[in-house]
């Protein structure tokens, strides 16, 4: 039997997460680094987790904002955004730094509604950086931020200072018409 997964809709909704939503951010970073583990070849410490060493400053610091993704008023993931290019330097671009949907939520149409809710909440310019080897990561943003700006994007290839290729789509929210 063949599921239709476009038939299924879902009410999504992006909640800011508060000090008392840490340890729930904190389990949905683990499963989130599962997933990046055969991706980067992550392994967990000897204590049996992952860990995500910059969880601190989205409670802490005014330019990185966390989110809690629900989906039909249940946890379906996370959404992590800092405020500066990690690409340019420009201070003023919103960066999806991270975002996640639990696997048995992904294809429902969960993580495009996040994504457009997340644009929506902040005018401006809007950065995605996906990781090369993260294919169904960059299928999944193309289409998103093809979806939310009507194709009116860019697309580019940037190199970390670590060393990492990425795909980065560079956007304004609201899209802009197209001339």
């Amino acid at each position: 039997m063949t599921r239709n997964a476009a038939a299924i809709v879902m009410q999504v909704e992006l909640v800011t997460a508060k000090r008392s939503d840490r340890q729930r951010l904190e389990n949905l970073l683990e499963l989130y680094m599962h997933d990046f583990s055969e991706i980067l070849g992550f392994t967990p410490g000897e204590d049996g987790r992952f860990g995500y060493a910059g969880l601190d400053a989205y409670f802490s610091q005014s330019d990185r904002l966390p989110f809690m993704i629900r989906a039909d008023q249940r946890l379906a993931g996370f959404a992590l955004v800092g405020r500066g290019s990690q690409v340019s330097g420009d201070p003023s671009v919103f960066d999806v730094a991270e975002f996640f949907v639990v696997r048995g939520l992904r294809r429902h149409g969960v993580g495009q509604g996040a994504a457009a809710a997340l644009f929506s909440l902040f005018p401006g310019t809007w950065e995605v950086r996906v990781v090369d080897r993260n294919q169904g990561g960059q299928l999944f943003w193309k289409r998103a931020v093809t979806v939310f700006t009507h194709g009116n994007f860019e697309s580019g290839q940037w190199r970390s200072p670590r060393g990492t290729n990425f795909l980065v789509l560079r956007f304004a929210s609201p899209p802009q018409p197209r001339p």
